[in-house]
């Protein structure tokens, strides 16, 4: 992870915050090993798609390949929020869609911008949907 996030500034990303490290247990395909997670702040001038195709270039160099959806792999990076924006195209939907379901999600952004909130979400800020999450999912903090 910490290759990945050190490959962004190659990739056009200035990386300010970066959470804590998270392992998580898989949701949707329980039977693969734990997950670890975490989340970055950037900023950048490529447009949404081609910074996706950036991103999806990382994973390749990295090795990661996903056999399946929502299988096991070495590396996933999405794309949650890009600004106040909001994106649906086939490849690319901004807010991630299911974001403020998964804790694996809130938990590192609500540590590196708890007040951030995004047009489409009413108000509610990072922390607030945490604090609101039906998510029972284990969360926690990653330990070197």
């Amino acid at each position: 992870m910490r290759t990945a996030i050190a490959a962004l500034a190659a990739a056009g990303v200035r990386v300010g915050k970066v959470s804590s490290f998270y392992e998580t247990e898989p949701r949707d395909y329980p039977d693969q090993p734990w997950f670890l997670n975490c989340a970055v702040a950037g900023e950048t001038s490529i447009e949404p798609l081609p910074l996706l195709h950036e991103l999806r270039t990382i994973e390749a160099q990295l090795g990661s390949k996903k056999a399946f959806a929502k299988g096991p792999r070495i590396l996933d990076i999405d794309i949650l929020l890009y600004g106040d924006q909001s994106i649906a195209t086939p490849d690319l939907q901004v807010p991630h869609p299911r974001m403020l379901d998964r804790k694996f999600v809130l938990i590192p952004l609500a540590e590196i911008a708890p007040g951030l909130t995004h047009p489409s979400w009413g108000g509610v800020t990072a922390k607030g949907w945490l604090s609101r999450s039906a998510d029972k999912s284990e969360v926690k903090r990653f330990r070197l």
